[in-house]
């Protein structure tokens, strides 16, 4: 019997989102799910932290290899988190 090699751990890729109709989001680009709730979901992406709030989720597809997600369930809205702001010195103190 031959062993079976695990896959690669998923590298990072573009980042895409994808809505059906209001009840079913694609996701692409997604590097871990922080917290899953049927209300509120949080997941941290390419294009850094993302929440999705609905009624009902569920989560349709979850495949940690390709940075793939499906979230089924009422969609209401998407936010994501104000990444920090970069400060630029032109001049570092010593």
């Amino acid at each position: 019997m031959e062993k079976r090699q695990d896959a690669a751990p998923y590298a990072g890729g573009p980042h895409s989102i994808m809505i059906e109709d209001r009840r079913r989001v694609k996701l692409t680009g997604v590097t871990e799910i922080e917290d899953f709730h049927e209300e509120e979901t949080t997941l941290l992406t390419e294009e850094g932290t993302l929440t999705i709030w609905g009624r009902g989720m569920k989560l349709g597809k979850l495949d940690p290899d390709s940075g793939q997600v499906l979230l089924e369930g009422e969609i209401l809205s998407l936010e994501y988190e104000q990444p920090p702001q970069r400060r630029f010195r032109l001049f570092n103190r010593k």
